[in-house]
Parts: structure tokens; C-alpha cells; sequence
């Protein structure tokens, strides 16, 4: 799979076909060709393209699963992210899943759980309502604090992949992979944001959506929802009370509790009339001179998607695949994956 591997490469490294052509010395429709697989150059161009982007001649030639149909979720209308970048995200996931994949073949498909069904709740206009929806899909509580979301997604059969893109105008996406669906979320932004982006984008995924309604409706209510399953009402009147004159700093506390930034709890606040618009509005005006609008501050744990390192892990112990083909598929260094897996007996943590 040249020619994909080509692409993905040149995208990671935000380059242009003319820029990457002019670097080394062939023109643009050339590797547009490459990148078509209607032609393959030779070892010498090969060798040169590693060195432009940075890679070894080895990582053009990793193969990718035949058997993957995509299906890629729609970019906003007017996004400021540059086409060249949105390209980046689409080809990142599907060699990043391509990846996944590989090891699922390997291992069987009953590792995975059954994929859940894509658009099968139904929309009301009441959003606490559509917010207990997506909490008993989930099979979690219908109040209190929602833990580890990616890990309780990945347990639900919906994979979520962490991009590195470094551009905010990004926070996230959906689509499916054979039937399937996955999130993408940009990984430089903070755990809150992440959180809140996840429940997002699973407001898409599991909703029926009427087929006349704006975009920009659709959003503001996928955003709704998503504040409403985060923290929903009753959870919010019964931490802060049932009215605030005042941001205050406690609130904090119960940021922190439910995995929320102060943005997301102020906003939730107000909209169900415990906090009051000036006073939210003195919030945002002095969250925003503190750079909090799109930088606040974490106060929560990572959360990270772990399910494909488990399962390369598994298939590693049980001798499926080498050490080598895991270190190859995580693209971690050989002795990680020879530490994760094959520590002698007495050494790992003075049990194993």
C-alpha cells in the first residue's frame, strides 16, 4: 500500500504534492500519481521521499487492511480547518485503524463487541430526555458523574482514535468503519474538552436526525445533549443548589467530580436558572481575560483509548503475533512491548 502510506506521510508532514514534488525534484502530477497507485517510482525516488518526510523506506511498504470500508462524517460547513488538514484526519484514521484491524484479524472478530446501531434513538425536543437516551444506551446511570468515557465507549464497541493534529479549529468527528462507528478527537485539547467533544459526537451517532434540519441547529442541540449527559440537571440543582448569585470558586469541586470544565458547568448552570445571565456573564468575561475560553486549566486524569494496546498485548502473550509485529503495530519501541509482555516470572512488579 504505497501509495496510500505515501499520502499519509505527506499529509502528516503538512505538506503540499507541490511542495513534496518540488523537494525532490518531480512534479506535482507525479505524485499525484503515486499517490493513485497509477504508477510506483523507483528505489531512488522511494529512498528519496523517506528522507523529505522523515521515514524509513520500510513504513511505505507497511501494509493496510483490504477489508476496511470507511465512511467519514462531514466537516462543518465554513470550518477554518484547511482542506490539507481535514484530508490528514481522514487518512490518520484509516491508518491508524488500519492498524487495529490487523490485530482483530489476527485475533478473531469476537474480541470486539457487537457494534452498536448507528442513528437508532429518537430525537425529542426535551434535551434533559435525549441526554437520559444516550445514558441508558450506555447502560450507565441516568444520574451522577460519568467515568472514564472512552473506556466506557470501547467496552460499548465504539472506538474512539486520539488525532495529533495541532489546530484548533478541530475537536472532533464521527463515522463508521464496516458498519462500525468511531470518534476522532483532537488530542491537544484538555481532558474536560475531550469529554465534552466525545458526548458530542455521540449525540450524532446514535440520534435520528431529521433530514431538513439546519446544521447549525443540529449542532447547537448535539452540543445541548452533551452538556445535559455530562451533568444533568437534577445532578446540577443538587451540587449547587437551586439558585447561586455568584461564580464561585467551590464550584470547582464539582468540575472536577464530573469530568466538566467551569465553561461547561457555568453554561449548564445558567441554562437551568440556578445561576443567573449577569452573573454567568461576569464569568465568561473574566474566564476569557484568563485565556480559560480556550485554554482552562485540566483538573481531571487523562482519559485515553487502551483497547488496541491491550488486545496487541494479548496477541503477543499468547504467541499470535512477534514482538516485533507489535512493536510494529503500536509503533512503540521493541522493548516496551517485550516489558508489557514477556517479563519473566518474579520480575513484573515482583508477582508476574
Amino acid at each position: 500500500m504505497f501509495s496510500k502510506n505515501l499520502k499519509y506521510y505527506r499529509l502528516k508532514n503538512n505538506m503540499s504534492m507541490k511542495e513534496l514534488a518540488s523537494s525532490i525534484g518531480v512534479t506535482p502530477m507525479t505524485i499525484s500519481y503515486y499517490e493513485s497507485g497509477e504508477r510506483r517510482p523507483g528505489m531512488g525516488t522511494i529512498k528519496a521521499l523517506a528522507e523529505v518526510l522523515d521515514v524509513r523506506v520500510t513504513d511505505f511498504l507497511n501494509s493496510r487492511n483490504q477489508n476496511l470500508v470507511f465512511s467519514h462524517g462531514e466537516f462543518r460547513k465554513g470550518s477554518r480547518l484547511p482542506v490539507k488538514q481535514q484530508d490528514y484526519i481522514r487518512e490518520s484514521v484509516e491508518e491508524y485503524l488500519s492498524r487495529f484491524y490487523c490485530v482483530i484479524d489476527m485475533l478473531g472478530g469476537e474480541v470486539l463487541p457487537e457494534a452498536p446501531v448507528c442513528h437508532g434513538l429518537r430525537l425529542v425536543e426535551d434535551i434533559e430526555e435525549n441526554a437520559f437516551s444516550m445514558r441508558r444506551y450506555l447502560h450507565i446511570s441516568e444520574f451522577g458523574p460519568v467515568g472514564n468515557l472512552i473506556g466506557i465507549l470501547e467496552n460499548k464497541g465504539i472506538l474512539v482514535y486520539v488525532s495529533d493534529i495541532d489546530n484548533d479549529a478541530f475537536s472532533g468527528m464521527n463515522g463508521t468503519v464496516n458498519g462500525r462507528p468511531f470518534i476522532v478527537v483532537n488530542g491537544k485539547m484538555n481532558t474536560e474538552r475531550i469529554r465534552s467533544t466525545i458526548a458530542h459526537e455521540m449525540a450524532h451517532i446514535l440520534f435520528e436526525w431529521p433530514k431538513d434540519m439546519e446544521e447549525k441547529q443540529m449542532e447547537e442541540m448535539a452540543t445541548a445533549i452533551s452538556g445535559a449527559f455530562l451533568f444533568p440537571e437534577e445532578d446540577a440543582k443538587r451540587e449547587l443548589g437551586i439558585r447561586r448569585t455568584s461564580v464561585t470558586k467551590d464550584m470547582l469541586l464539582v468540575c472536577k467530580e464530573y469530568g466538566i470544565s467551569m465553561y461547561l458547568l457555568v453554561k449548564r448552570a445558567n441554562l437551568c436558572g440556578i445561576v443567573r445571565d449577569n452573573a454567568a456573564k461576569n464569568f465568561y468575561i473574566k474566564a476569557g481575560r484568563a485565556g480559560w475560553k480556550k485554554n482552562e486549566p485540566s483538573r481531571i486524569p487523562e482519559e485515553e483509548p487502551t483497547l488496541f494496546m491491550q488486545l496487541v498485548f494479548r496477541a503477543v502473550s499468547e504467541n499470535g503475533i512477534s514482538v516485533q509485529k507489535g512493536a510494529e503495530l503500536l509503533k512503540k519501541p521493541y522493548s516496551y512491548v517485550m516489558e508489557q509482555c514477556l517479563a519473566e516470572e518474579g520480575e513484573a512488579d515482583g508477582i508476574y
